[in-house]
This record gives structure tokens, C-alpha cells and sequence, in this order.
């Protein structure tokens, strides 16, 4: 493996950690779920729209990003054995 990638996946690594981190943080701050807190319970659309957004729209962007990292490096989904005609 390449320095490049090492760095890349510790980059990732690293941001995952954070995320988790923030994730464990907020359990803690704010233990009353979402969907149960007095705002949501005032404003039923906003805490679902909200939700929806969180359960959705993360994924989809990370599809996204995905998605355009391939089309970027031009991969046609084959291995690389395949690429060079073995099988």
C-alpha cells in the first residue's frame, strides 16, 4: 500500500472517529430521542422532515460522492484481473 492511501484511509479513519465521538457526545447532552423533545412534539412536520433528512439524505449524499469519485477514475466496475483479459 502506497503512503497516498495510508493517508487516505487514516484521513477516513480519523473523521469516522470524530463522527462517532460527536455521535457519543450528543447522546449524552441531549438523551431525550428527536422525535420525543417538546420542539418536535409542537412541530410534528419539521421533526419528520428533519428525520427524513437525517435518515435519507445522508446516505443519498454519500451515494453522491461515491458515485462521482467513480466516474472521476473512470471505473467500469471490473476487477482488475478482468481488465487485463484474465480469467
Amino acid at each position: 500500500m502506497t503512503a497516498a492511501k495510508w493517508r487516505e484511509l487514516l484521513l477516513a479513519w480519523g473523521l469516522a472517529l470524530l463522527i462517532s465521538g460527536g455521535l457519543v457526545w450528543s447522546g449524552s447532552h441531549w438523551p431525550t430521542p428527536l422525535l420525543q423533545q417538546s420542539w418536535a412534539l409542537a412541530e410534528p412536520g419539521r421533526a419528520a422532515a428533519l428525520a427524513l433528512v437525517l435518515v435519507l439524505g445522508l446516505p443519498a449524499l454519500m451515494a453522491l460522492v461515491l458515485g462521482l469519485r467513480m466516474l472521476r477514475h473512470r471505473d467500469k466496475g471490473e476487477s482488475i484481473d478482468c481488465a487485463q483479459g484474465e480469467r
